[in-house]
């Protein structure tokens, strides 16, 4: 993946790096990500945003495709990673994503925070299910979870309201910040009293407290001296 493939936005050094993937519908320009995207640059973290392969064929020919199939989406999204650390100073890294994209980085996440090649995940609107289809649950996954998460939430969100997931068996890893009266971007209805402009500025401070807060993981023991170590069983500290 060439540096042009990524968009930025955020101070080059910064404490978090957060990797973001679209949703199935609207590229990584889309004004929902385009919002969140300066939000959190400007309060100080990294963001670099990427597209999966059917979206960038459509931005080529323009013609409409469904999203690709799951092991290819996450094979892109562990691609971007990889070639997101090769190009970029990276101190320490989130990934996620809007709908789709945060769905992708969720069912990759423990393998690669097992790895130390990610420490926190960052959901946009996770899809709990299909809309209308409750029974329909895409969470097994999210049970045994492990890596630290934030899933930023509209409460009315048809792909999983509060009082729905509220009755979920999650993982304790997973933090949820309801947004009043959200739906799936997060707009509430003018009745609410609140605004679109509230519900994207708090989810931003959502993201950058749960980021600011996450403690840093213990680094891994390296072996005592004269104890036999076989190639690759030591790694960097964090």
């Amino acid at each position: 993946m060439a540096e042009r493939d990524f968009l930025f936005s955020g101070p080059e050094q910064a404490p978090w790096t957060l990797l973001l993937a679209h949703g199935s519908g609207a590229p990584m320009d889309s004004p929902f990500l385009e919002t969140i995207a300066a939000g959190l640059g400007e309060s100080g973290v990294r963001v670099a945003r990427f597209e999966f392969p059917y979206m960038r064929e459509r931005r080529t020919d323009g013609r409409n495709r469904p999203p690709d199939p799951m092991p290819r989406l996450q094979a892109s999204f562990r691609k971007a990673m990889v070639d997101l650390r090769a190009q970029e100073p990276i101190e320490r890294l989130a990934i996620g994503g809007k709908s789709l994209g945060g769905r992708v980085a969720s069912l990759i996440a423990d393998e690669l925070e097992s790895e130390r090649t990610i420490d926190a995940l960052v959901c946009l609107g996770y899809p709990f299910h299909p809309p209308n289809q409750p029974a329909k649950l895409r969470t097994e996954h999210l049970v045994a979870l492990k890596t630290p998460t934030l899933v930023v939430q509209g409460d009315r969100d048809p792909f999983g309201t509060s009082e729905e997931v509220s009755l979920y068996a999650l993982s304790r890893a997973i933090q949820i910040e309801w947004l009043g009266d959200g739906d799936h971007s997060w707009k509430p209805r003018k009745k609410s009293g609140r605004s679109e402009e509230q519900n994207l500025r708090e989810g931003v401070e959502s993201i950058v407290s749960f980021l600011r807060d996450l403690p840093r993981r213990e680094p891994r023991m390296t072996p005592q001296s004269g104890e036999n170590v076989t190639e690759g069983e030591i790694d960097d500290f964090d």
